[in-house]
């Protein structure tokens, strides 16, 4: 068996998403959908947050929407998740795992927080939000 690649990987769980460009992720957000950007804490409070976006760390992103765990309820009882990290790509294999645990609607950001800042869309500065982490 050949070994795959990273971009192997990357490949295939983007071949299962409908991707979102960042204003497409602000448009869902507003009629409703959860935003959930995966970045660690330090890359919150350097780079700063998106309000009301929630913060879920990717080490524990399948423990917080485990439909039979008590971590987060609102997460777990969601169809769908968009994911942000900071450039898109571990959003895409993160997602792609949400869809193996059944969120098959779950998606990412294209170009990740980056992107999105660089859209000139909704960032404030420093800190996680309240409620978040």
């Amino acid at each position: 068996m050949t070994r795959k690649t990273v971009d192997d990987l990357l490949q295939e769980a983007r071949e299962r998403l409908v991707r979102l460009t960042p204003t497409e992720a602000l448009a869902a957000m507003q009629r409703g959908e959860i935003l959930v950007d995966t970045r660690c804490s330090e890359d919150l409070l350097h780079s700063g947050t998106i309000p009301g976006a929630v913060h879920v760390p990717l080490s524990v992103l399948e423990w917080q929407v485990d439909p039979t765990g008590t971590r987060d309820p609102h997460l777990a009882r969601a169809e769908r998740l968009i994911l942000l990290c900071n450039h898109g790509f571990s959003s895409s294999l993160a997602a792609a795992r949400l869809h193996d645990l059944g969120l098959t609607n779950s998606t990412d950001v294209i170009g990740g927080f980056e992107a999105w800042r660089a859209a000139g869309l909704p960032v404030v500065a420093g800190g996680v939000s309240p409620g978040t982490d």
